[in-house]
């Protein structure tokens, strides 16, 4: 599975960004797709994540303001960022967590949210 992430960028707060993540390879063997972060000096945390291809689970730091979506006919797993606050600044990576538990995650997407 190779993962493609894009869209990051400057972005004052209040604002937003949408990123997305191009899946290619056998994505059928992904048992959650989504995104997660980590912001310099902490550690990788979970942002949104699709499960079985229907279920969706958002971090509680980001309900009400961050949407992950997914679009199976151009397998992309979008993030739509909205409301986005200073403490959203990290590295965005795109990550595939197949049924047999390997991982594998994209390049990353910096996100810059200024105050």
């Amino acid at each position: 599975v190779q993962l493609q992430a894009s869209g990051g960028g400057l972005v004052q707060a209040g604002g937003s960004l949408r990123l997305s993540c191009a899946a290619h390879g056998s994505t059928f063997s992904c048992e959650t797709i989504g995104w997660y972060r980590q912001a310099p000096g902490k550690q990788r945390e979970l942002v949104a994540i699709i499960r079985g291809g229907v279920s969706e689970n958002h971090a509680d730091s980001v309900k009400g303001r961050f949407t992950i979506s997914r679009d199976n006919a151009k397998n992309t797993v979008d993030l739509q960022m909205n409301s986005l606050k200073p403490e959203d600044t990290a590295v965005y990576y795109c990550n595939c967590h197949t049924f047999d538990s390997r991982n594998y995650r994209g390049q990353g997407t910096l996100v810059t949210v200024s105050s």
